[in-house]
């Protein structure tokens, strides 16, 4: 049993390993498919590098090799951290990266964590319920869906900020600088993951377990949350690790209307200035977010059914 655990995992890290070279193959490619000189497009637009400097920048990323060999190094070189110098900000990519980075993910989980509880408050407070409240439930979901979560967090800041001045208006002082940024970024997810609990939550109501329990004499929330959610939970899982993968987008914008430190404003910033070094780590974090939320969501969805767990060993 313990040989075929360890396979299963031994089968997921190959396939983030997969992820991971394919993300970076998409950095290295998009670098030499720009039209122009390596170097110059690594430099920017705006830059008067001497001679010698542009020398060095071919010499460090092997611009005069072949380019098999310009892949390898640049692939040995991710490995080992080095993504590269962003010569317009005179800064490491790694160090630029990680200087912002922590902020957007305080920034991604707290908005992940509050969707998944309103979605579940919602699921489970109208699942198997009369149709008006399970109605009144699909339409705030419909509406957060449909409202980008710039517009959201513009109508928030206008209420509990400008308005009622409960929230600070721009920054990351505090806790109390997360919540308006976090809630707009939340709501439009827990729309999307409300809708498909409820219908997880109904389906395994009709099942014959669900049944037997109320036979038992448990009422209906004991056996929408003791039973009928563990079912719900894996699609809710699943779908909450492919939305985490595009919060990236909804950060950028949010992170700007709120005016929060974060990859926001370096995704911005490098694309406006053509900062090639920058976007290509920005695009090793993306995969890189990718393949851990795929792991924890995979390992989630084994401890919540018991059933994945049969299938794991007996695969």
């Amino acid at each position: 049993m313990i040989v075929r655990l360890l396979s299963g995992v031994a089968k997921r890290l190959l396939a983030a390993v997969v992820v991971m070279v394919g993300a970076a193959t998409l950095a290295f490619g998009a670098l030499h498919l720009i039209p122009g000189d390596q170097v110059s497009i690594l430099l920017g637009p705006n830059s008067a590098a001497s001679p010698e400097v542009r020398a060095q920048i071919r010499s460090d990323y092997g611009f005069d090799r072949p380019l098999v060999v310009q892949y390898a190094q640049y692939l040995s070189n991710v490995v080992r951290g080095r993504l590269g110098e962003s010569y317009q900000q005179n800064q490491p990519v790694s160090a630029l990266i990680g200087g912002q980075v922590w902020p957007t993910l305080q920034l991604a989980a707290a908005a992940l964590g509050l969707a998944l509880v309103i979605a579940a408050v919602s699921a489970v407070a109208t699942a198997g319920r009369r149709p008006a409240w399970r109605s009144l439930a699909s339409a705030w979901e419909l509406v957060a869906v449909s409202t980008p979560a710039f517009w959201t967090g513009l109508l928030l800041l206008t209420a509990f900020s400008f308005q009622l001045h409960v929230f600070p208006v721009a920054g990351a002082q505090d806790l109390r600088s997360l919540v308006l940024p976090a809630l707009a970024l939340a709501l439009s997810l827990a729309g999307v993951l409300g809708q498909v609990l409820r219908e997880g939550l109904e389906t395994a109501l009709r099942q014959p377990f669900a049944t037997t329990a109320r036979a038992r004499g448990l009422s209906q929330l004991a056996v929408t949350t003791r039973h009928a959610f563990r079912h719900a939970a894996v699609p809710l899982l699943t779908l909450a690790g492919w939305l985490t993968g595009t919060l990236v987008g909804g950060v950028v914008a949010v992170e700007t209307v709120f005016g929060r430190p974060g990859i926001g404003a370096l995704i911005l910033l490098a694309v406006s200035t053509k900062d090639m070094p920058v976007v290509m780590g920005i695009v090793l974090l993306c995969g890189l977010i990718f393949v851990v939320t795929s792991l924890l969501v995979d390992l989630l969805a084994v401890v919540v059914d018991p059933r994945l767990r049969a299938e794991a060993v007996a695969v």
